[in-house]
């Protein structure tokens, strides 16, 4: 049996997530859930300033993509191409081309199947939300900031971080970070 990859589905902006949920509910319907595995609309929080108030929200990372992971063949192919909102396949042609993991990774996504998301060596962390930490690793390395979030599964904390004066999220992984 062929390997499932991901896929970047192109939509018309605005019809994400409304491609997602008819995606789901076809597999779902035709009892393709081990051919069409995940379908994906990639978030990011944000923190906005409107009118002097900071408010944290998401908002779709790639408006007008969406992310499937599949096993490509004829009748999955069909199903998502003609999808309703689905303008067709990132890819040469009618040929779709899958993500390799290096384009997650540089995307900044992380999928649940990638290696990145099983840690070699279990970090122990003590760290924990409002705690002052320093980041040791990285491009920001000698910054303080403050942690928003701990994600022990995926070793990675949210550090908000001040920079150019405003509070920036900034997902580290563990071994990066000293508490203060």
């Amino acid at each position: 049996m062929d390997e499932a990859k991901w896929y970047v589905v192109h939509t018309y902006s605005g019809y994400e997530n409304k491609v997602k949920n008819d995606i789901d509910m076809t597999v779902e319907n035709r009892g393709l859930e081990d051919q069409i595995l995940e379908v994906l609309v990639p978030m990011e929080n944000v923190v906005e300033t409107k009118n002097g108030n900071k408010k944290e929200t998401t908002r779709k990372m790639f408006p007008g993509y969406v992310l499937v992971k599949m096993i490509m063949n004829e009748e999955t192919w069909y199903i998502v191409r003609n999808t309703r909102g689905v303008t067709g396949f990132v890819g040469p042609g009618s040929k779709p081309v899958p993500l390799t993991y290096e384009e997650i990774k540089t995307l900044g996504i992380m999928m649940p199947d990638s290696p990145e998301e099983k840690p070699a060596a279990v970090i122990d962390f003590r760290g924990k939300p409002g705690d002052r930490a320093l980041l040791i690793g990285g491009a920001l390395v000698g910054m303080e900031g403050v942690i928003d979030t701990v994600n022990v599964g995926k070793q990675t904390v949210i550090l908000k971080v001040d920079l150019l004066g405003t509070d920036t999220p900034l997902e580290v992984g563990f071994e990066n970070v000293r508490i203060l």
